[in-house]
């Protein structure tokens, strides 16, 4: 007789989360640490290449990264470490016993698919408050060759304008309100496409319609000249928010923040094409998560005894990995345009969804 329960046992459920979050979790910590070697052998010379940097720029480092790598790959690993799981329970006959008990392939997954979403809600708040803001502190710092950077929230590197004719860029960006100031700021002052000026400043600041620049050098290309000035006022009419806007990157601003800055942009005329399909994606990223279950439970069906275990956890590794091509081929597309912001956020999740569903029929009957 079939067993129509969700949970059909709570024991059975507890072994399989058991299983597939031990397996993840121990492909995720295998993953990052060969991962986050590599990367620091590839980076620890330009750190170290730094006078003053040492031990603890290497640590520093490290701790940056590792909260960008583990939510990388936090999907492959479900992916992988429910394959691990599956192919295990599959090898020694556990799957048949629970079918032969009249469990079905789908209640099998459920509590598999609930803890997915536990783990996709944790990954969205680990997004959100960690990964954003190493995401913006370790790319400011290798913007600036690991020299040290102001420790300020909202930090923005290389940041480039173009005001009139001038081209304005700026190293660092970084605070809000009467704090707002740009750090180490370049205008390449143009007439009819002829450059004129050079102006280099330590620092600029806001200041009634314009821009105050401290510790300033300007070269003249006519006469071959380089002056100096303590001070002076240049590029009238650029808001701060030319700047702010100017690279908006979803990887480096949490959501609502985000969301905010598309808002500006669009009263500014800007292209939101890109940003829009960003946010989106803050929400059906983690949620991947919860695919990966079901695109890998082609392992998990059939006899043991026939031989394609090896080949259905081929299947199911193909299956996810080609969610991943398809997710990063339409976001691609969406941030050109190409694709509207919510399609291109959504549509592989719901394709691989219908495919995995349908791989699953199949496999049961």
């Amino acid at each position: 007789m079939m067993n129509l329960h969700f949970f059909p046992s709570r024991r059975l459920a507890l072994y399989t989360v058991k299983l597939f979050v031990t397996r993840s979790l121990a492909v995720l910590i295998a993953l990052v640490l060969i991962l986050m070697t590599l990367d620091l052998l590839g980076e620890s010379g330009k750190i170290l290449r730094v006078a003053g940097n040492g031990d603890a720029e290497l640590w520093r480092y490290v701790s940056l990264r590792l909260p960008l790598l583990i939510s990388r790959f936090l999907p492959f690993s479900v992916l992988l470490g429910t394959l691990i799981a599956f192919a295990s329970l599959n090898q020694h006959s556990e799957v048949i016993a629970m079918k032969a008990a009249g469990i079905s392939a789908h209640q099998i997954l459920a509590p598999l698919i609930v803890t997915s979403l536990v783990i996709a809600g944790i990954a969205f708040a680990f997004n959100e408050t960690v990964v954003v803001r190493s995401a913006r502190t370790v790319s400011a710092w290798a913007d600036n060759d690991y020299r040290p950077i102001p420790r300020e929230s909202g930090i923005l590197s290389n940041v480039w304008v173009l005001a009139g004719e001038d081209l304005v860029h700026a190293r660092h960006v970084g605070g809000s309100g009467a704090d707002f100031h740009a750090d180490e700021m370049t205008i390449y002052d143009r007439d009819q496409g002829v450059l004129q000026r050079v102006v280099e400043a330590d620092r600029a600041v806001p200041a009634g319609g314009a821009w105050r620049l401290t510790g300033v050098r300007i070269y003249d290309t006519t006469m071959n000249l380089v002056t100096r000035e303590a001070e002076m006022t240049a590029l009238h009419g650029v808001e701060p928010e030319r700047l702010t806007l100017a690279r908006v990157d979803p990887d480096k601003l949490d959501f609502f923040t985000l969301r905010e800055r598309i808002a500006q942009m669009e009263r500014a005329g800007r292209p939101t094409a890109a940003a829009q399909a960003g946010l989106w994606h803050k929400i059906s990223g983690p949620l991947s998560t919860v695919l990966m279950p079901l695109l890998a439970a082609v392992a998990a069906f059939g006899l043991a005894r026939s031989g394609q275990v090896l080949l259905r956890a081929t299947v199911g590794m193909a299956l996810g990995f080609a969610y991943f091509v398809a997710d990063n081929f339409s976001l691609a597309m969406g941030n050109v345009g190409a694709y509207p912001p919510v399609l291109a956020a959504w549509a592989p999740f719901f394709l691989f969804f219908l495919i995995g569903e349908t791989v699953l029929i199949q496999s049961e009957e």
